[in-house]
């Protein structure tokens, strides 16, 4: 269980990051294509509504604003509309826009997507006009970037280069920003534009790209596992960086240290919905982490999961430590079953409640689970959001039925248990009543069969002591242990 990440994320500072790159305005303009155009075969998009959200270094701005960082960001804007969408919306996120420089001759870099659904299903993107002058900026210009990177830097902990290569970042500046974060002993995080040369990183702390773009920068393959060393370790002896971080997709990260450590970090499998903003989102992620003081290994770690998470999305949007948290809560049950101890299972529950998650408790002893079971948990789970089931040990059972009970052993009961996709946690107990665990636990709702009253459930005054409430699930008639067992017997005596 990846505890000591969730402890990191859900104490993130709030670091200060200085951002330079290229800002965009992403325009989306949602509607229904039902129909093709009867004068040409293209489909007719019915406009429902649309939607401004910062691109660019401007998705990367929010993504850190969303991990809790104070943020300075330096890059360059047109004098248009597209450029008050952005200052208004960095003002939202919680930065000053101060840094954008409004360069007169040229536009503020803007996408729209032009979106569609057919019969309200999930919005797919028809097509993307671009609006950019990529030109190099001029040296009055060069000189205005560089002076708010260096008032920047005063109080930076990490400094992040953006670069999407639409004339902002030159070979000259993008060295000159190097070597003042250097002089100053600031890192260099680079989300790189997909360029054949990276020499004009040179010196960076670190740089993270994705397959296609070290493949080109590299010139060498990275199609299998093996692949992944010779390239990372390419762009650390050739860029004399402190680490290289390649993703992989679907196959994670590879991380490349300048002291030896080599490191293919795999993610979990996800819907990828859609990739807009996952490259923004590791940066920032990245970022945070490495401000913060976390190690690479654990960096990238997070930055998979940050990332991960932003392509089950449509279009950039931010990704929050509550559900980084959330994610690496799954993650840790997916490893390492759903069986807990008391001692384990209270810190977790306590991170789901602060993630606003209410709390399901149900106990019995589940002996020969059946279709009746199968029901009452899922009953049990739609009352809230994690459900928590206790068993009794073997010898309670015994204790409570006798001494031909129970037909399957507790490790077998556990097992089948944690394969229901509607519980979340188990949780052994050998005493004569759950009430220690209600006491240890306080769960929000406490389910039990409606072949009890709610006065006869034991530990009902404890739950709604605190203001918790008791649900009573449906049973469907024939559909118990007793009764199968008894089938049985009838069917082979």
């Amino acid at each position: 269980m990846p505890n000591g990440l969730i402890d990191f994320v859900a104490n993130l500072p709030r670091t200060n990051i200085v951002l330079v790159g290229d800002v965009m305005l992403d325009r989306y303009i949602f509607g229904n294509a039902d129909r093709l155009s009867p004068e040409a075969p293209v489909p007719v998009l019915h406009f429902q509504h649309e939607e401004y959200r910062l691109g660019g270094a401007g998705s990367v701005l929010a993504d850190l604003a969303a991990l809790r960082a104070f943020v300075k960001i330096i890059g360059i804007v047109g004098n248009d509309t597209a450029a008050d969408e952005i200052r208004n919306r960095i003002v939202a996120a919680g930065s000053d826009p101060a840094g954008l420089v409004q360069v007169a001759d040229r536009p503020t870099v803007s996408k729209m997507r032009l979106v569609g659904s057919a019969q309200h299903r999930h919005p797919q993107q028809m097509i993307r006009l671009d609006i950019e002058n990529p030109a190099p900026i001029d040296s009055p210009t060069a000189s205005r970037i560089l002076d708010h990177v260096a008032a920047a830097l005063t109080h930076a902990d990490v400094l992040c280069i953006e670069d999407y290569h639409k004339g902002l970042l030159t070979i000259e500046i993008t060295r000159h920003i190097i070597e003042l974060s250097r002089a100053k002993y600031i890192p260099v995080l680079v989300d790189t534009a997909n360029l054949s040369d990276y020499s004009k990183y040179l010196g960076a702390t670190a740089i993270k790209l994705n397959r296609s773009e070290a493949e080109r920068a590299t010139g060498l393959p990275l199609r299998s596992p093996d692949h992944y060393a010779p390239a990372a370790e390419w762009l650390l002896n050739k860029l004399q960086l402190q680490a290289a971080i390649i993703t992989l997709d679907k196959h994670g990260a590879f991380l490349a240290t300048s002291d030896g450590l080599r490191r293919h970090l795999q993610t979990r499998p996800r819907q990828v919905y859609d990739v807009t903003g996952a490259g923004d989102m590791v940066l920032a992620m990245l970022a945070v982490a490495r401000a913060a003081g976390a190690s690479w290994i654990d960096s990238v770690a997070l930055a998979n999961i940050a990332g991960g998470l932003e392509v089950e999305r449509f279009g950039c949007a931010p990704i929050t430590p509550d559900e980084i948290i959330h994610d690496l809560l799954a993650q840790g049950r997916e490893h390492l079953g759903k069986q807990r101890a008391l001692d384990q299972l209270l810190p977790e529950l306590q991170r789901h409640r602060a993630l606003g998650r209410r709390i399901v408790f149900t106990n019995g002893c589940f002996d020969i689970v059946h279709f009746g079971h199968v029901e009452y948990f899922r009953f049990a789970k739609k009352q809230g959001d994690i459900l928590v089931v206790a068993v009794n040990t073997d010898r309670s059972i015994q204790k409570l039925k006798g001494p031909k009970r129970p037909i399957v052993p507790q490790h077998d009961r556990i097992s089948l248990l944690e394969e229901l996709q509607s519980i979340d946690y188990v949780i052994l107990f050998d005493d004569d009543t759950p009430i220690p665990l209600l006491n240890a636990i306080r769960p929000d709702i406490l389910v039990k069969g409606d072949d009890y009253k709610k006065e006869q459930v034991v530990g009902w005054q404890i739950v709604e002591s605190y203001g918790g409430r008791i649900a009573l699930a449906p049973l469907i008639d024939g559909r118990s242990t007793t009764a199968l067992i008894q089938r049985i017997l009838d069917a082979y005596k």
